[in-house]
């Protein structure tokens, strides 16, 4: 009777759980791998990889990679590579380091500690990144030469850049406004992050009712209320889970007294204090909110995957190919800049080796996120929970006692094991 409803054209009577969420499913084996991962380490290493302390450190060192990946996810999408992320990071690290120690008050006479020194300098370095990026996106948009090659050149020229302008010392310390988007340098402490949390619950459920809203406005079938429920319940779970874990990192006591010291007064007794979410960690909030917008409700990432899904067909109904080419390597130099704030502010100094590798680990938790080399598809979350996934493995395998070596060797086999997982999955599924 089953069949004959099924081949009747009929909607099956009965759905399963993951269905009636509307939770999709790729996803959902992301955030399996993940926990696989994280149960894995943490019996490996008796209990500390989950503890607050490791997974707040987890967080503020996925950033920087996750930051650049969802630029990646529009680059792989338009079937391009980038494989100079890690240089040009480096290259703006080196950019930004100097203007704060050495050209802006030598040269304007700022002294170093000035209040508007590290915001010139981000500037500076935002404005390196995304003009490099576009010289990039039009050798390869306007000249037709393959990103392949470009970006392999530019990974040669701007690492060797970096290490010109910094005459190969590492600078530092940076400015301390500067270190504050580093991560532990700068946090909301725990009332600051129980409001950040209650403020994301809230625009969560807000964006849940809307789309319900919209839904039955324009006469599509909705999901059941109990579904809509459990679905809140899961978000909301996460989210202050997510906050409370980080709450519970608290600060030192001997760095909470040398703090009371500095200001010349006496710690109470028993007083403690929370780190809470990173600033770092914020700040990707908002780029993966302010990309996933761009990706869903623009016009430029309409076109990014409408030309990804056929280049020819996109460049017939009139997309000029050419200048989205620049605008996306613009858009990817940009967010290396970003992501070169965050981590030399973590570093709290530019090194020459800051970056290094860092290509591959973008490229891979693109890929591992579910954007498909071949083009048009991708999504933001997906890239972040690839970088986080990324992070855990290397995090994980550290705290075990992996060789480094051995780490590239798994991180490289997770990559491939990745893609062929991907195709299989998109055969099974008619490439959807």
């Amino acid at each position: 009777m089953a069949q004959t409803d099924t081949n009747s054209g009929r909607a099956p009577a009965r759905k399963n759980i993951f269905h009636t969420l509307e939770i999709d499913l790729r996803l959902l084996g992301m955030i399996g791998a993940f926990i696989a991962v994280c149960l894995v380490f943490n019996v490996l290493t008796d209990g500390r990889f989950l503890t607050p302390r490791n997974i707040f450190n987890l967080t503020i060192q996925t950033v920087s990679v996750a930051i650049m990946a969802t630029g990646m996810v529009f680059i792989i999408v338009t079937r391009h590579i980038d494989l100079s992320v890690g240089a040009l990071l480096a290259t703006c690290s080196a950019v930004m380091a100097m203007t704060q120690t050495e050209w802006l008050p030598n040269a304007l006479g700022l002294e170093f500690g000035h209040p508007l020194i590290p915001w010139i300098a981000i500037g500076v370095g935002l404005l390196s990144g995304l003009v490099i990026g576009a010289f990039h996106g039009y050798l390869v948009g306007y000249l037709a030469i393959p990103a392949f090659i470009v970006t392999l050149g530019g990974l040669l020229v701007w690492r060797n850049v970096a290490w010109y302008i910094t005459s190969g010392k590492t600078i530092g310390p940076l400015d301390e406004t500067f270190q504050k988007f580093g991560g532990i340098n700068g946090t909301l402490g725990a009332t600051g992050s129980w409001i950040v949390g209650g403020l994301a619950l809230l625009g969560a459920l807000y964006g849940l009712y809307a789309a319900r809203r919209n839904k039955v406005k324009h006469g599509f079938p909705v999901k059941p209320v109990w579904a809509e429920f459990l679905l809140a319940a899961i978000i909301g779970a996460a989210i202050l889970g997510f906050v409370a874990i980080l709450n519970a990192y608290e600060v030192p006591t001997r760095v909470l007294q040398r703090t009371f010291e500095r200001a010349g007064l006496e710690m109470p007794e028993g007083y403690s204090q929370s780190y809470g979410i990173p600033i770092s960690v914020l700040l990707l909030i908002f780029l993966a909110i302010a990309m996933t917008i761009v990706a869903r409700r623009t016009r430029f990432g309409r076109y990014v995957f409408a030309t990804g899904g056929n280049p020819d067909a996109a460049e017939l109904s009139g997309i000029n190919t050419r200048w989205l080419t620049v605008k996306i390597f613009a858009l990817m130099g940009a967010l290396c800049a970003l992501s070169a704030v965050v981590a030399s502010a973590r570093l709290t100094n530019h090194s020459n080796d800051i970056g290094t590798l860092d290509e591959l680990r973008v490229i891979a938790a693109a890929v591992i996120g579910g954007t498909a080399l071949a083009g048009g598809i991708g999504t933001i979350h997906g890239a972040i929970l690839g970088a986080l996934i990324m992070q855990s493995l290397q995090s994980g395998m550290a705290m075990v006692g992996v060789d480094a070596p051995l780490q590239n060797i798994v991180v490289g086999s997770v990559l491939v094991l990745a893609v062929l997982i991907d195709i299989v999955y998109r055969k099974r599924t008619g490439g959807a």
